[in-house]
Order: C-alpha cells, then structure tokens, then sequence
C-alpha cells in the first residue's frame, strides 16, 4: 500500500463534506478502551477491504441491539479471543451502513452522529434518512 494511499484513509469526510470527527465521544469508551471502526480508532472510517462498509457512527439502544442480536450480529456479548468488550446501550459505535438499513426498515434504527458518520455511507443510505435520525 503506498502513502498516498494511507493518506487518504487518515482524511476521509463525513456526510457534511467536513472532516470525520470521532465517533468514541463518550469519556466512558475511551476508558474502556472499546474503540470502534475497523481500525478500532474510534473513527467510522473505511477502506477497500471494509465489506461491511462500517461507516455510520450510532449511539446503541437495547432495542437496537437485540434487534441485531436476532439478525445474527451480537454485538452486546464479549468476545475476550478477539479483545472485545462488547457494546452497551449508550455507546457510540460505528456500524455497517446495510445494517443500519435493515434496522431503519425494521423501526429499530439507533440515532445517527452527522458529524461522525462517513461520506461513503451515503452511497448506501440517504441523507435524508441519516438526518432523521440524527441525535
């Protein structure tokens, strides 16, 4: 992978245009240290082997995370084979952009943070949609 490449990943906008803020606001998750996004930065950054497309910063909800749970992602239990903590309701964590989705579909959609949420989601989700929900 060159620099230029590593550059733009570190630069990536959010869905304002402005640059990615955050999504581990929450003095508690940092103490944690349940750093989320796929480099577990706390950044809903993304990169051409993201699948998943991480990339919607969302605070958790037991609802939501059951709804997950059922779906076939647990997010709430930890897994210490792979040092994760598990989320809690209250948490900051990003999330797969079709998961999102399917929870929007399903009236289980968690809050969205505009500021924290990457460009990229917009390719799966509308703004619209986002806005609506955003805390």
């Amino acid at each position: 992978m060159d620099d230029s490449y590593k550059r733009r990943i570190n630069y990536q906008l959010n869905v304002l245009s402005k640059p990615l803020v955050s999504c581990n606001c929450n003095k508690t998750l940092n103490e944690k240290i349940k750093l989320t996004g796929i480099y577990r930065d706390g950044y809903c950054k993304t990169e051409k082997n993201d699948f998943g497309l991480h990339t919607v910063c969302s605070i958790m909800t037991d609802e939501f995370l059951e709804f997950s749970k059922s779906v076939g992602n647990n997010l709430s239990d930890p897994l210490p084979e792979y040092n994760f903590l598990g989320v809690s309701s209250g948490d900051r964590w990003c999330l797969c952009a079709e998961r999102w989705k399917q929870a929007y579909f399903a009236n289980k959609a968690p809050k969205v943070i505009l500021e924290s949420t990457n460009i990229l989601t917009l390719s799966v989700i509308e703004f619209r949609l986002l806005k609506k929900f955003s805390k």
